[in-house]
């Protein structure tokens, strides 16, 4: 039988997000399972795992906010932007104060362009960045737009300052802190990584790989699977009728309800008998609600609404 379900895993340091992701095929048999959001092998921290049909919205939850705990280390600059590179310049960061460090953050803050590390898995002609990097092919990268709603400086001992991070998905918090070190012309790399934060999956509440097998072996691991429309709970709801739900199974797309009018692209979609069955892309052009994915029933319960409405 098929696992259906989100598990949130604590990472540890050491293992790639890939590792993780192997070791639970290898535990649980379950053919499908990917993980929302790559963490280095330095990072911990909140890394959500998708079984089963719940793979299917690993898209969404990929591209939800994110949020980091960052420790860096002035006056090193590092190749790969973290403790892992070769050092490649030293600053002195002695004479930087509190004040200018928070003025640096305050620069970062908002829409910004942000070059990603040239190690990184990010693929360019169908090969990773690191891959390239490694055998010495050089690479132009080009700028992308991103967004830091909240920076704010939680430690200072130089040369270790440690940073809270809110930031939008594609953020990279080495090529940050590279930034950081750059904008105070003593250099700076990442020392430390903690994701608190994937969407509305949080640190406090994630599994160990310990506590995980140990669950396994009990056979209680399921019960801390949580439902496949949890990343989507800020969405609207809507609950269909009968016909509906046979059209949306057959990929039709529904008119639009007038008293559902969108504030987003998405919303889920929920049978008569409360079964999370599919989510709906809105078009406006047309003011349809094209069936984007769907999924077989796997809960009963009144899902969370943002604005019920049925249609």
């Amino acid at each position: 039988m098929s696992i259906d379900g989100i598990l949130n895993v604590n990472k540890p340091e050491g293992k790639t997000s890939f590792n993780v992701v192997a070791w639970l095929k290898r535990l649980t048999g379950e053919k499908h399972v990917g993980h929302a959001g790559t963490l280095d092998p330095i990072a911990t921290g909140v890394l959500p795992i998708c079984f089963g049909q719940a793979t299917r919205v690993v898209r969404f939850l990929t591209e939800s906010s994110k949020t980091y705990l960052a420790q860096i280390e002035l006056g090193v600059t590092t190749d790969t932007f973290d403790r892992q590179g070769k050092i490649i310049e030293r600053g002195d960061p002695s004479g930087i104060t509190v004040t200018q460090i928070k003025e640096a953050l305050t620069a970062f803050q908002g829409v910004i362009k942000q070059v990603p590390p040239v190690y990184s898995a990010l693929k360019h002609q169908g090969r990773r960045y690191y891959e390239l990097a490694r055998a010495g092919v050089p690479i132009k990268l080009k700028p992308r737009q991103v967004e830091i709603v909240n920076l704010e400086l939680i430690n200072c001992q130089p040369p270790l300052i440690t940073i809270n991070v809110d930031c939008s998905k594609g953020t990279y918090i080495r090529s940050l802190a590279h930034d950081l070190g750059q904008y105070l012309r003593c250099g700076a790399h990442l020392k430390n990584l903690i994701r608190l934060r994937c969407g509305p999956f949080r640190v406090e509440d994630a599994l160990s790989l310990p506590q995980i097998e140990d669950a396994f072996q009990k056979s209680t691991w399921k019960e801390f699977l949580h439902p496949l429309d949890s990343p989507l709970s800020n969405w609207k709801a809507t609950i269909v009728g009968k016909r509906n739900e046979l059209s949306i199974r057959n990929g039709c797309s529904l008119p639009l309800d007038e008293a559902f009018l969108p504030s987003e692209q998405y919303c889920r979609a929920y049978n008569l008998d409360g079964h999370f069955i599919a989510v709906l892309h809105f078009i406006p052009e047309k003011k349809l609600w094209h069936t984007e994915k769907v999924f077989r029933p796997l809960q009963v319960g009144c899902p969370e609404q943002k604005g019920p409405c049925q249609i």
